[in-house]
């Protein structure tokens, strides 16, 4: 079941609104439009999933990844000198 998050969008709110909560709820369930606290008007807030990749980062960033991808790295050698990998 996906977790939702509220945040209070008046200025009349409680404790629980005004610092926004979480709820779990069914997708084809009805947004909620008031605080089941004390009733003040609140808003959707939405949250960006968590991904998961399956790959270390050490591994993400690897001089060999970085280079099969396109990218390029620059290594710092001493102040305002840097060399291409």
């Amino acid at each position: 079941m996906p977790t939702y998050g509220y945040r209070a969008c008046g200025e009349k709110h409680c404790d629980v609104c005004e610092h926004g909560f979480e709820l779990f709820q069914n997708i084809s369930d009805e947004a909620l439009d008031k605080c089941p606290m004390c009733g003040a008007p609140v808003e959707k807030v939405f949250f960006p999933p968590h991904i998961s990749t399956g790959t270390s980062t050490k591994e993400l960033l690897s001089d060999k990844n970085i280079k099969k991808h396109g990218f390029t790295k620059l290594v710092r050698e001493e102040k305002g000198k840097y060399r291409k990998i």
